[in-house]
C-alpha cells in the first residue's frame, strides 16, 4: 500500500458525532499483530469489556484470540448479526415447504388481505425494501417472544413507502417474514431455528428467545439472537460451503445464492448507508436477504464480501475471493457511538479490511488516536505510508466546521 489511509470520524462543535472448532490452526504463515493491535486498542479504551475473534481461510483457523474475560463460548446478544441467521432459517423453510421468496404476505397471513402490506413479497421483507416502518412507534418496543403477537402490533401500521421503491434498514418487516415461515411449517420460529439450523450446525449455545429486554436486542428476528463465537463460526462455515456443513446439506445452493444476490435492485438508496459510510462503496445493490453486500464485482455484480454487523460490535463476514470467513464477537459498553468518534457499528469493517491486507501479504500497521482541537475532537485510524488519503464520516457537511479541526490534525500526523 503506497498511500496512507486516514479514516477520520468527525466530532462537530456542538455534539459528539478457547479456539474455533473448524480445523487445525495454521496461523504461523501470517502476522496478525496489526489486527491484534486494533482489537486490543478497543478493549484497552474500554469500548468493549472483552472480545473474541476467529478467522478461517481454506477451512483452517489462521487466527483466534480472546480478550478480557471472553472465551469462544461466551454468550453474547449480537443484535443485527442475527439477521443473517434469521434469513437462513426462513431460507430453510423455503427449501422444505411451498413457501416462496415471491409469495405475498396475504398468501400465508390472511389477516393482511385488503391491507397494502398484504401485497408485500417475502423477499422485500428480508431486504429492507418492503415499506414497513423500521420499528414500532416510540415508546413501544417489539420484544415479543411469539410472532403472532408481534403481527397484531404491526397490522394497523401504515407503510412508509411503496414496496420495492426504497431501501430503509430496520427490523420490523422481518417479523412478518418469520410469521410466514411459522405458518408454512406449522411451528414457532425458535423451534424452526433449533431444528433447521442450530441442531445440525451444532450451535448448542444459541437462541432467539427468550428476548433480551435490556434494549437494542429486538425485534426477535432482526436483533434477538444470542450466540457464541464457536456457534456462529459453524453457521459461517455452512454459508461459505454453499449450504453444506460436515458433508450434510443444510440449505440448498440456490437458497444461499439467492440470499447473496442483489435484492435492492432499482430501489432508491439514501446517501450515507452502511456500505458507503463504513466501506466507501457506492454500488446500489447493497443488500441481499438478511445480509449486506459489502464488496461487489463491478463486472458481474456478484457480491464477493458479505456481512451482517450488529450495532453493539459483533461482525461476521465472508470474503469469497480470499476464501476467508471470520467472526468478531463483542458487546459495546453503553452507546455504539463514543465521544471520541469511535462507532462499534460503522467501525467494524476495519477488521475484514485488515485481515484482507494480512492474507494478501501486505499487513497494515494501524495507528489509532484522538486529537483535541479546542472546540471538538477527531478520532482517526492511520495506516500505510506516503501522501494521506482521507475518508471522512461527519455529522455535518459544512466544511467551515472542519477547517480548524483538520488544520490541527495535520500538524499532529503529517
Amino acid at each position: 500500500m503506497k498511500g496512507r489511509l486516514l479514516i477520520i470520524i468527525f466530532i462537530s462543535i456542538c455534539f459528539i458525532a478457547g479456539s474455533c472448532n473448524v480445523s487445525s490452526v495454521q496461523g504461523s504463515r501470517y502476522n496478525f499483530s496489526s489486527l491484534d493491535s486494533v482489537i486490543q486498542g478497543w478493549v484497552s479504551k474500554e469500548y468493549y469489556p472483552g472480545a473474541s475473534i476467529c478467522v478461517v481461510k481454506n477451512d483452517s483457523v489462521i487466527f483466534q484470540k480472546n480478550y478480557g474475560s471472553y472465551t469462544p463460548d461466551t454468550k453474547v446478544y449480537v443484535a443485527s448479526a442475527g439477521k443473517w441467521v434469521a434469513a437462513a432459517v426462513i431460507g430453510a423453510v423455503v427449501d422444505s415447504t411451498s413457501l416462496d421468496w415471491d409469495d405475498p404476505v396475504e398468501k400465508w397471513l390472511p389477516e393482511f388481505k385488503g391491507d397494502a402490506k398484504g401485497k408485500i413479497l417475502l423477499r422485500q421483507l428480508l431486504s429492507h425494501t418492503s415499506g414497513v416502518r423500521p420499528y414500532l412507534p416510540e415508546p413501544r418496543v417489539d420484544n415479543y417472544n411469539h410472532l403472532d403477537s408481534a403481527i397484531i402490533e404491526i397490522l394497523p401500521l401504515d407503510t412508509v413507502f411503496t414496496p420495492g421503491s426504497r431501501f430503509q434498514y430496520g427490523g420490523l418487516a422481518m417479523q412478518i417474514a418469520g410469521r410466514m415461515a411459522e405458518v408454512a411449517m406449522g411451528k414457532e420460529f425458535e423451534t424452526l431455528f433449533q431444528e433447521l439450523l442450530a441442531q445440525p450446525l451444532e450451535m448448542k449455545n444459541s437462541h432467539f428467545t427468550p428476548i433480551n429486554t435490556d434494549g437494542g436486542h429486538a425485534p426477535m428476528l432482526g436483533g434477538g439472537l444470542c450466540t457464541t463465537l464457536n456457534d456462529y463460526i459453524h453457521f459461517l462455515s455452512m454459508i461459505y460451503h454453499e449450504g453444506i456443513y460436515h458433508d450434510k446439506r443444510i440449505l440448498t445452493t440456490e437458497t444461499v445464492k439467492e440470499m447473496q444476490a442483489d435484492q435492492v435492485k432499482n430501489a432508491v438508496v439514501s446517501p450515507g448507508e452502511y456500505t458507503e459510510r463504513a466501506l466507501g462503496q457506492s454500488h446500489n445493490g447493497i443488500y441481499g436477504l438478511g445480509e449486506w453486500r459489502e464488496l461487489v464485482d463491478k463486472k458481474t455484480g456478484e457480491a464477493y464480501q458479505i456481512s451482517s454487523p450488529g450495532w453493539a460490535g459483533a461482525y461476521p463476514w465472508i470474503n469469497k475471493r480470499e476464501n476467508v470467513y471470520g467472526f468478531f464477537i463483542a458487546h459495546v459498553v453503553g452507546a455504539s457511538s463514543k465521544e471520541d468518534g469511535f462507532s462499534s457499528f460503522y467501525g467494524s469493517p476495519v477488521i475484514s479490511r485488515t485481515v484482507s491486507e494480512i492474507v494478501r501479504g501486505h499487513p497494515l500497521v494501524v495507528k489509532q488516536g484522538c486529537v483535541e482541537v479546542g472546540n471538538g475532537s477527531l478520532y482517526y485510524e492511520e495506516a500505510g505510508t506516503g501522501a494521506p488519503v482521507i475518508l471522512v464520516h461527519g455529522h455535518s457537511l459544512d466544511h467551515r466546521m472542519w477547517d480548524e479541526q483538520f488544520s490541527v490534525l495535520a500538524k499532529n500526523i503529517v
